[in-house]
């Protein structure tokens, strides 16, 4: 099991307990002692938990933590996702990448892959980190529940830049694949990725199929491509 995918159920199961042993969290993920208390210690130099005497305990919660929390339940189909959008991303390539839970899980896939990342997205930044690629990080307001830029300055620093690919997620995608959000700010940044890139992959789990959500802010489906897990 990647680092990953234990750092949602280890932040799960303290959400859920807000105290968590060592040899109750390796029962639970099926691993070793050691690999859990490895697992701690990375997530205490995070700010997620508080080491204790043989376990952890939850950390107040933080705009961090929810958006580390966001939508666990889906947290493999979100890796398998991630990783089948990185194998469309080619050396060269100038890509947008939004501030989504599911296209931040893409990023462990593409750092040895020399291309340029255009992000509005903390998390992915960070996530980038050492790699391969070249980071530019978008302007404008600071969001701390997404940990993102959004407003006007980051949708006019989104369209000084041409990608030959933008990733993208959605909060619900109709029965005419016409794609939604919860709100203004996310479907403005979303929307200008679009109209400034050539070609569109969006990200979604197969629970937002099928849905409406907010504001609809694409109905132009001649360059999008839909990537889901299965």
């Amino acid at each position: 099991m990647r680092f990953e995918l234990r750092k949602q159920k280890i932040l799960q199961l303290l959400l859920q307990n807000e105290e968590l042993s060592v040899a109750e969290a390796a029962s639970q993920l099926d691993v070793s002692d050691i690999t859990i208390r490895r697992d701690f210690a990375q997530l205490e130099k995070e700010n997620l938990l508080k080491r204790t005497h043989g376990g952890a305990m939850a950390m107040a919660e933080s705009p961090v933590i929810s958006f580390q929390l966001k939508d666990l339940k889906n947290a493999e189909a979100k890796i398998e996702i991630g990783k089948k959008a990185a194998q469309f991303v080619k050396d060269g390539d100038v890509i947008f990448i939004d501030c989504g839970s599911t296209t931040l899980q893409m990023c462990p896939f593409i750092k040895e892959l020399k291309v340029k990342v255009i992000t509005n997205s903390l998390p992915v930044l960070n996530a980038l980190v050492g790699s391969k690629c070249s980071v530019n990080l978008i302007g404008g307001e600071y969001d701390p529940q997404r940990q993102a830029m959004h407003g006007k300055m980051a949708e006019w620093h989104i369209q000084q830049y041409h990608a030959t690919k933008a990733f993208i997620g959605a909060d619900a995608i109709d029965e005419n694949q016409n794609l939604w959000a919860n709100s203004e700010k996310e479907a403005e940044i979303s929307h200008a990725m679009i109209q400034n890139s050539e070609q569109v992959y969006v990200l979604a789990d197969s629970s937002k199929f099928g849905k409406k959500s907010y504001l609809k802010f694409c109905q132009n489906l001649e360059k999008v491509t839909f990537l889901s897990e299965g």
